[in-house]
């Protein structure tokens, strides 16, 4: 044979994740606890992304009137679709607004993005099993292939920075959601492996659409793709696909030379479940994480600018390197893919408003000229010290601060925040504001009756892990 043994040997990253999700218990009742809060979250963003057309239009079969048997169920809507459309609609609704939670290191992302194949997957599992006379999964299930899938994301993002090479975050969703519900589906170690090298080899997205000029609304709808192109990829794998055991390591030909400047992707600690229990939750704003605390800080000091709004002179926000490279934004903002991913519009939002909301990244709210003309008066500078804390993985800190100047030489406070609202340190704090989120998100799409049969559910842990998948997902059906 012209391949060798060794050649043929599959990467070791590729047999370290297949083993981990087969073969790792999750012992960390943290990270349970932690699942629970972040699936009722991730739902309760993607329901509220409903109130909004440019996301529903996309939602719905490929084809029109495609009747599905055991389908999945696309909460909040009628649709009934097949497993890999029902991840692409789920998981468009839990990103469309940018509210779900989030990931800080070399690459940044979502993970609760995976839920969108997670979920689908659940659901359509549940009734076959059903139909012919077996049980369905309980939602325990679902937390713990969450748990699995947060921690693959999250460790292939602590060091390989696909930002760094203009590739998207959402590759890594596609690689856990591959991982996880290819064991969902039935699958061992050999379908796990082919369908990882698959999902490596596949097309990757480039950033462009995250950044000026080409900013725009395909970043709502990326991770749907992701986690969606995952449940096909797991489903073919299933049947019988071929795998390809090189996938990143080939010479010339694999992805770490083609696609990832010929640097070698690494797993920086084993796998288990610190990314659940280090999750970040968007508490407060729908806004790009980097940005959270300088909305923080801006909220605190709209009481004290919101009436000398014409007598400012400069606003200073000092910042980590992170959020200078991805959310500095000077000049015009095309849409509200653009502003929410704008550090001085968020910025701007929290002086002028005391408050921000989906609605204020909306075209008719952003032709205020006041918004841009507090732009223009912003300064933004690095602190190495930030950037340090950002780095440092004891800490994980996500620091802004935020001061205005007055043409009278007067200053107000400079308002530092080390930790967002849905930082691990501030937990205890964050959950109950969680808990007020997931119900005024409920609450703008299901009448009083419905939403309070879904929370009785939703705030029980154990009422939640013991129930039926297909039984929790109807509670969310119209």
């Amino acid at each position: 044979m012209l391949q060798t043994d060794t050649y043929k040997k599959t990467d070791a990253l590729i047999e370290e994740i297949a083993d981990y999700v087969l073969n790792k218990d999750i012992t960390s009742e943290e990270a349970y606890m932690t699942a629970h809060y972040v699936l009722i979250d991730t739902l309760g963003c993607g329901i509220l992304a409903l109130n909004y057309p440019e996301c529903t239009k996309l939602l719905g079969p490929v084809v029109p009137g495609t009747v599905v048997p055991n389908g999945v169920r696309v909460p909040g809507t009628p649709h009934v679709l097949d497993p890999i459309q029902g991840a692409f609609n789920i998981g468009t609704m839990i990103r469309w607004l940018d509210y779900n939670d989030t990931w800080l290191a070399a690459e940044w992302g979502h993970p609760s993005d995976n839920l969108g194949g997670i979920l689908a997957v659940a659901d359509y599992l549940s009734q076959v099993r059903i139909q012919k006379g077996g049980e369905p999964l309980k939602v325990e299930e679902v937390l713990e292939m969450m748990i699995k899938a947060h921690e693959i994301q999250g460790v292939l993002a602590l060091e390989n920075s696909l930002n760094r090479v203009g590739l998207d975050h959402v590759l890594y969703v596609k690689i856990a959601t591959t991982a996880v519900v290819t064991k969902m589906l039935g699958g061992g170690r050999e379908e796990i492996t082919n369908a990882l090298t698959n999902a490596w080899i596949d097309n990757s997205s480039l950033r462009t659409y995250r950044h000026a000029p080409n900013t725009g609304s395909r970043k709502s709808w990326a991770a749907g793709d992701a986690t969606s192109r995952a449940v096909r990829l797991a489903m073919m794998a299933i049947q019988g696909e071929m795998g390809y055991p090189t996938a990143l390591s080939a010479p010339g030909w694999g992805f770490q030379d083609v696609l990832f400047n010929k640097q070698k992707l690494v797993l920086s600690q084993p796998l288990d479940s610190y990314v659940m229990e280090n999750v970040l939750f968007k508490v407060s704003f729908p806004a790009e994480f980097h940005a959270q605390t300088a909305a923080e800080a801006a909220v605190q000091l709209h009481p004290e600018v919101v009436n000398r709004l014409d007598e400012i002179d400069k606003i200073t926000i000092t910042t980590h390197e992170s959020a200078i490279r991805i959310i500095d934004k000077k000049g015009p903002l095309n849409n509200p893919a653009d502003r929410d991913h704008c550090l001085q519009y968020i910025t701007a939002i929290g002086l002028l408003e005391g408050d921000i909301r989906a609605e204020h990244y909306e075209d008719d709210f952003a032709a205020n000229p006041i918004i841009d003309g507090l732009r223009d008066k912003m300064v933004v500078v690095e602190n190495k010290a930030y950037t340090e804390d950002y780095l440092d993985p004891s800490k994980r800190s996500i620091a802004n601060a935020v001061q205005v100047h007055f043409t009278d030489g007067t200053v107000t406070e400079d308002v530092k925040r080390e930790y967002p609202l849905g930082h691990r340190f501030r937990r205890d704090e964050a959950i109950p504001k969680i808990i007020e989120k997931y119900t005024e998100n409920l609450a703008t799409h299901y009448t009083d009756k419905q939403r309070k049969k879904i929370e009785e559910v939703s705030y029980d842990y154990n009422k939640l892990a013991k129930m039926n998948v297909n039984e929790f997902v109807e509670l969310f059906t119209n």
